[in-house]
């Protein structure tokens, strides 16, 4: 019998299925090393750019913050001006109370060294009603410089009762006047529309101030800007602030007959950033964080109702309870 070559006997084959074996191992051990190194590489590439993501997120909180405190810082001093005006009307009654009140107690006196007890009474009379007068509008000038306080520092977040109707209306007087004061050629006019029968309700009144005062900006913003672009003498820019009671609600309407808003633009109207104002007029956070204080800090709704050449209109939904 012919023995078959060495290659083909058993002890050959056992010794080839060993040397792939152990090949197969050599190749698994370097293989298992090359993963072991690119998850290291991995795993310090994702720390790395977690690190940096986490350091992105930083500086844009940072930003943000810096941004809501620009927006604040920029509408506090839109009010500083209506605010001066405001002012000034209260301390002129106070003035001129004080100066009539003090020629009223000279008379008194007089009056008192005659004998006349009844005319001195009378116009001890007068003098009360004048006093009384001057703790009028002296509240009035303290709670002017107390709304402009609560508008400027960080707001607490607790709601009080509060009459909207009044806080609309002051809100709406202050931006007029601070825009007034700003451009001497500001010829708007406003008008209001307040439901005599609105309960008091709980909000932050700092806060929902800031929305007004957005809004009413805003509002005589398009008017004057649209007159500005009709040319038109026959146009009458008008904004109107309203409220209305409903079934379990308070509506808040700031309206104006401006140009309007785009059909393509009312969409991103509340992203934050988004602005139809020229560069450096606006920075896109106001409608945004109206928005938000609405929606999420009273829990209630914010809508825009516009028409291109018609003006717009914007609707705060504000719960009763």
């Amino acid at each position: 019998m012919i023995s078959p070559p060495w290659w083909q006997t058993w002890w050959a084959t056992t010794i080839f299925v060993l040397l792939f074996l152990g090949l197969g191992l050599v190749i698994l051990h370097y293989r298992s090393q090359w993963l072991k190194k690119e998850n290291r590489l991995l795993e310090e590439k994702v720390n790395q750019r977690t690190a940096q993501l986490k350091k992105s997120i930083t500086e844009l909180e940072n930003t943000q913050s810096q941004l809501i405190h620009s927006e604040k810082m920029a509408s506090l001093g839109e009010l500083t001006a209506g605010i001066a005006h405001e002012i000034q009307n209260p301390m002129n009654f106070i003035n001129n109370f004080s100066e009539v009140s003090n020629e009223l107690i000279d008379e008194m006196i007089e009056e008192l060294d005659k004998g006349e007890l009844e005319e001195a009474k009378d116009i001890s009379k007068d003098i009360a009603q004048n006093l009384q007068k001057i703790t009028h509008h002296g509240k009035r000038a303290s709670s002017i410089v107390k709304g402009m306080l609560e508008h400027s520092r960080n707001t607490s977040g607790k709601k009080e009762s509060t009459d909207i109707n009044v806080l609309a209306d002051e809100y709406l007087r202050l931006a007029y006047h601070g825009l007034r004061a700003k451009n001497k050629s500001f010829n708007a006019d406003f008008k209001t529309d307040l439901d005599p029968s609105l309960p008091l309700i709980n909000v932050v009144p700092q806060d929902l101030g800031r929305v007004l005062l957005n809004l009413i900006n805003n509002a005589f913003y398009a008017v004057t800007t649209f007159d500005e672009e009709q040319k038109d003498e026959n146009y009458k820019p008008m904004v109107t602030v309203s409220t209305k009671k409903l079934k379990d609600q308070v509506l808040i309407s700031v309206k104006d007959n401006g140009a309007g808003i785009p059909d393509d633009i009312k969409e991103k109207i509340f992203q934050p950033f988004f602005t139809t104002k020229p560069t450096g007029k606006g920075t896109g956070l106001g409608l945004s964080l109206a928005y938000d204080i609405i929606t999420q800090g009273h829990g209630g709704a914010i809508e825009l109702n516009t028409k291109p050449g018609e003006g717009t209109e914007f609707s705060i939904y504000i719960p009763m309870t």
